[in-house]
Formats: C-alpha cells, sequence, structure tokens
C-alpha cells in the first residue's frame, strides 16, 4: 500500500501538470473573439468577375473563421484543464487512502503527509468553487501551479517512509485537532490564489502596465476576486480558530499547560492575529481592499512558516517533520 501510494502521488503531478499546461493554453488564446462582420464593401475597380460584376473582399471573413477557431480551442483546452485537475484530485485522494491504510492512522502524522493532505483539501475545494462559478476557471493556472509546486515538493523533499506515531501524538486530540487545522490550512491555501490574483488584476485595472501586472489581464474581473478571497477565509477562519482551541485543549492533556509558547503554538497565534486583521480591515469601510488583501496575502506566509519553518529549524514538543 505504501508503494501504491508513492506511485499514485507522482501520478497526481503528473495530472496537475498536464491540466497546468492546458489552463496556460487556454490562457493565453483565452482573448480570442469571433468578431460580427459587417457585409464587405464590393471594390468598386479593384476586381471583375466573369460576369463583370466587382469582388468582394474576403481577407475580413477569413480573420474572423481563424478567431472563432482559437476561441473554440480555449474552450475546449479549458475543459480538459478541469476534467483532468480532477483525475488529478482523485489521484491525489487515492495516495492519502493508501498511506492511511499502510501506516493504520490517518495519513497526517508528519511534513510530507500534511502538505499531501493539506493539497488535496485546496484543490477539492477549488473544484467545488468551479462548479458553482465556472466564470472562475482561468484561476486554474494559479491554482493547479501551487499544486504542482506544492505535492511535487512533499514528494522530492519531505518524503518519509511509512513510520507509527510518535507516542504524543496517540491519542483522539489527534484526529480532531489536526483535521481541523489541515482542512482550515487547505481553504486557507486556496484563498491565497484569488488574493494573490486579486492584488495583480487590481493594478492591471488601474492602468499598470508592468509586471506582474500583466499576468492577470485574461483574469477574472478584480471585484469577483476580491469577493472569492473574502468568502474563502470567512469560512476558514472559525474553522482555524477551533483548531488552535482544540490544540490547547490536547496540550493540556499531554503537557499540563494549555499554551507554553512552543514554535508552532507562536506561529499559530501569529497567523491567528493576521487573519483576525484581515476579516476586520475587510469589514472596515475605510480600510482599501488592497491593504486588507496584502494581509491575507502575509496571513498565508506566516502558515508556510509554521508548517516549514518551525518543523525544519526550530526544536520544540511540535517538531514531528519527521525529516533528518
Amino acid at each position: 500500500m505504501s508503494a501504491l501510494s508513492d506511485q499514485l502521488v507522482s501520478f497526481a503531478i503528473l495530472a496537475y501538470l498536464v491540466a497546468m499546461i492546458s489552463h496556460a493554453v487556454e490562457y493565453a488564446l483565452g482573448n480570442a473573439r469571433a468578431r460580427v462582420v459587417a457585409p464587405a464593401r464590393e471594390l468598386v475597380g479593384a476586381g471583375v468577375g466573369a460576369a463583370g460584376g466587382s469582388v468582394p473582399a474576403e481577407p475580413v471573413v477569413a480573420e474572423s473563421t481563424a478567431a472563432g477557431r482559437s476561441a473554440h480551442r480555449a474552450r475546449l483546452a479549458g475543459r480538459i484543464a478541469v476534467g483532468v485537475t480532477a483525475l488529478g484530485a482523485v489521484l491525489h485522494l487515492a495516495a492519502l487512502v493508501t498511506r492511511g491504510i499502510a501506516a493504520d492512522r490517518m495519513p497526517w502524522g508528519n511534513m510530507y503527509e500534511f502538505v499531501l493532505t493539506v493539497s488535496f483539501i485546496g484543490v477539492a475545494a477549488w473544484l467545488v468553487v468551479l462548479w458553482k462559478r465556472p466564470s472562475l476557471r482561468r484561476l486554474g493556472l494559479f491554482l493547479t501551479l501551487v499544486m504542482v509546486l506544492l505535492v511535487a515538493t512533499a514528494e522530492l523533499v519531505l518524503y518519509v517512509p511509512v513510520v507509527p506515531l510518535v507516542p504524543a501524538l496517540n491519542s483522539y486530540w489527534f484526529v480532531i485537532h489536526v483535521s481541523t487545522v489541515v482542512f482550515s490550512s487547505g481553504i486557507f491555501l486556496l484563498g491565497v490564489v484569488p488574493a494573490v490574483t486579486y492584488l495583480m488584476r487590481s493594478g492591471y485595472e488601474r492602468g499598470k502596465r508592468s509586471f506582474p501586472y500583466t499576468l492577470a489581464k485574461r483574469l477574472p474581473a478584480a471585484a469577483a476576486l476580491e469577493r472569492l478571497t473574502f468568502v474563502l477565509h470567512a469560512f476558514a477562519f472559525p474553522i482555524f480558530t477551533f483548531a488552535v482551541i482544540a490544540g490547547a485543549i490536547w496540550a493540556e492533556a499531554a503537557w499540563g499547560r494549555p499554551w507554553g509558547w512552543d514554535p508552532k503554538e507562536t506561529w499559530s497565534f501569529i497567523s491567528w492575529v493576521i487573519y483576525a486583521g484581515y476579516l476586520h480591515a475587510r469589514a472596515t469601510p475605510s480600510v482599501r481592499r488592497n491593504v486588507a488583501t496584502w494581509l491575507a496575502v502575509v496571513g498565508f506566509c506566516t502558515m508556510l512558516m509554521n508548517l516549514f519553518g518551525v518543523n525544519i529549524f526550530f526544536e520544540g514538543l511540535h517538531s514531528y517533520g519527521g525529516l533528518d
């Protein structure tokens, strides 16, 4: 089962890569539109047909036909991208299930498994969003890019063989606390994608034409991206709050104190404060949307620091990364 899980992860990465390429094709062809062409004027004196009539101009019709074909290919590439992303999510889920069977526990006992699970939650939530709002499909290019980077990093850098849980994690709180952390982190992962693209699209709509704003030329409207960012964060934040509280309860049971400013506890608190600040700023009319959205991006950076930085560079009671 462990070997099967490893193979399924590799296939999931390939699926996300193919989906990313398909999204890139749609993105590149996305502005093509078949133009409505008025009847071409007759070019008097430009040419004479067999019956003495003038020859109509044809290049405009040819250009319209080419634009129509390009638009059709863009739509086809987008549909293929969504289908392959769904296939990648199925392979991703199967990899987690087989990993859990091999380990005889829930598959989030180390950094490798945690990243796999968080990234799966992110892509599954994206498919739900896409089902509700198909007009946001072009965000898939950036989402699948994130999936390729995260899952490939997990497989190539963070991979560890299946091992039993450390004694401190062998508790029913392992399911309650870690599952809520994983779920909220996956939603935050998805939420940072429209947050970053909103900042680019907003700049583009204000007339900025330098990099990276030009990447947002074919994205949905900035207002739609900003609303999606808020909805995702407003959904994930209460779950993350419960996860922090559940962790404190578990710490009291395991270590005799609910809070000890362990590095992971400290960075969880920092993330919580920043995300709370984002939601407060978003609800304050005097705060510009760009400023509030930057807080969401910074919040996710602290989540990455908590996952990678704390587990790799710090020693503490939560050092369960599994890396040597």
